[in-house]
């Protein structure tokens, strides 16, 4: 984020001003200057001309919002979603897609040029890769259920507020998972079971989980309660089996702390299987509730193909594949590797890898749970070195210990698959002391969202090995 050279913003709230937008920021709101003074808006488009209402003042910028437009975007479209503005899950479904592909790369710029030194112009940053139809794509929904006027209602909390918004039908979920989201709500209602009130702490239900495994049709669905005694569970599993044959395992999942995460830490098997199973490609994966899985399958296979393309495996490479979930990356590599070598803190997501690995009858992959930063310094040292490390790390990028252990690994080839351009850039410039950026490959794995993966491939620097 851009910070104004003065010490503190020169606008009132309330204030009324005029806004040329100049880009998207991360959040994909629209970023303007007031007398030298950042303005960041919402819903605002790059070459807008726009009258803003300061509603927030910050020490270095303002927020805004959109009081009138004067020059509208060319690429500005009606969101077809009839609560878009009020839900806050999306926020570019008033940008023309051709064009979302285009902004989505320039926030990428935007984070090199924010957080290294690098020449933009010099680099190899290819357009974004899109998807086909960009809509109905999420396999995974995590709905909170709340209660208005004896109605239950499951949704997402609106953008900056505690107010639950009720996504009956949400476009960019896949239909599986909104009917499956529908059809409990309703059973749960049916059968009088409490929703969990987060303000007085009392109730029981606080989340519906849904997925959905696009390849093989399955759903499961895992409630989230505050407590582990849930009553008629056996009437809950029957019409859920019943209402929705769809559903292949029931979960349930405790937590009872005050926190903004969704999962606690014990899971029990309430009905059908523990996992469900998807295909991509000629692979199929086993996954459990907990398990971490990319939530478009449609671009994932766009995605791991391309990051299979960067790693230029020839059948003989030792391959580690960091933060591996349930071991998609590495096993998308495995049949051009020599041996691949996995890790993830989440023990049911290396259950699953080993699992997965089995079934598919895979002799040269093996799996660990642990850090990442933990388990390959280990390996390391017992004189195992990879010739090529791929880590996809969550948003707050890679543990500055693991990169300290790929720098010092010799590893010929890093790809880093990542889905926040600025931790990217961040970790970029530390590996950048040993290896020289190839080029930057974004895709589009969240449509009508302002975030983007990248995939980037690293080599050695001969000079430095």
């Amino acid at each position: 984020m851009k910070k104004s050279t003065n010490t503190s913003v020169n606008i009132h709230k309330g204030q009324v001003f005029p806004v040329t937008i100049k880009r998207l920021g991360i959040n994909g709101e629209g970023v303007g200057y007031f007398k030298k003074q950042v303005v960041f808006v919402p819903n605002a488009l790059p070459g807008e001309e726009v009258v803003v209402e300061a509603t927030n003042i910050h020490n270095h910028f303002a927020e805004g919002r959109i009081k009138k437009i004067r020059k509208k975007s060319p690429h500005r479209v009606n969101p077809p979603c009839p609560i878009y503005e009020d839900c806050g899950g999306c926020q570019l479904q008033h940008l023309a897609y051709s064009q979302q592909l285009v902004e989505k790369r320039d926030i990428l710029i935007q984070a090199l040029e924010r957080h290294t030194k690098l020449d933009i112009e010099k680099l190899d940053i290819r357009p974004t890769i899109g998807m086909d139809d960009p809509w109905l794509y999420r396999n995974k929904s995590q709905f909170q259920l709340g209660e208005i006027k004896g109605n239950y209602i499951a949704g997402l909390y609106s953008i900056n507020s505690h107010r639950l918004i009720d996504i009956p039908n949400c476009i960019v979920q896949h239909p599986a998972t909104n009917q499956a989201v529908r059809v409990v709500k309703e059973i749960l209602s049916d059968l009088h079971i409490p929703v969990y009130d987060e303000r007085k702490r009392t109730g029981l239900v606080r989340t519906i989980v849904a997925r959905v495994a696009v390849g093989t049709g399955d759903v499961q669905v895992v409630l989230i309660t505050a407590k582990k005694d849930l009553p008629k569970k056996e009437l809950i599993v029957a019409e859920i089996q019943k209402r929705l044959p769809e559903v292949k395992s029931i979960i349930q999942n405790i937590n009872g702390k005050k926190t903004s995460l969704i999962f606690g830490d014990e899971s029990l098997q309430l009905g059908g299987e523990e996992t469900i199973q998807e295909v991509l490609g000629d692979i199929s994966f086993e996954l459990s509730s907990r398990a971490f899985f990319q939530l478009n399958p449609f671009q994932t296979v766009k995605l791991y193909d391309e990051v299979k393309k960067a790693a230029g495996l020839t059948g003989k490479e030792k391959v580690v594949d960091a933060y591996c979930g349930v071991g998609t990356i590495g096993l998308w590599l495995a049949d051009k590797a020599g041996e691949v070598r996995g890790m993830d803190v989440v023990k049911e997501g290396i259950r699953d890898a080993r699992k997965n690995a089995e079934r598919l009858g895979l002799k040269n992959v093996h799996y660990e749970v642990g850090k990442a930063e933990t388990v390959m310094p280990k390996w390391v040292k017992a004189g195992w070195r990879p010739d090529v490390v791929v880590v996809d790390p969550p948003r707050a990028g890679c543990d500055e210990t693991l990169l300290d252990t790929i720098l010092k690994t010799g590893a010929k080839t890093v790809v880093y698959v990542s889905c926040n351009p600025s931790t990217l850039a961040k970790d970029l410039n530390k590996l950048m002391k040993k290896y020289k950026i190839e080029y930057m490959q974004p895709v589009d794995m969240f449509p009508q969202t302002s975030h983007v993966e990248t995939v980037v491939l690293m080599s050695r620097e001969e000079t430095q090995k």
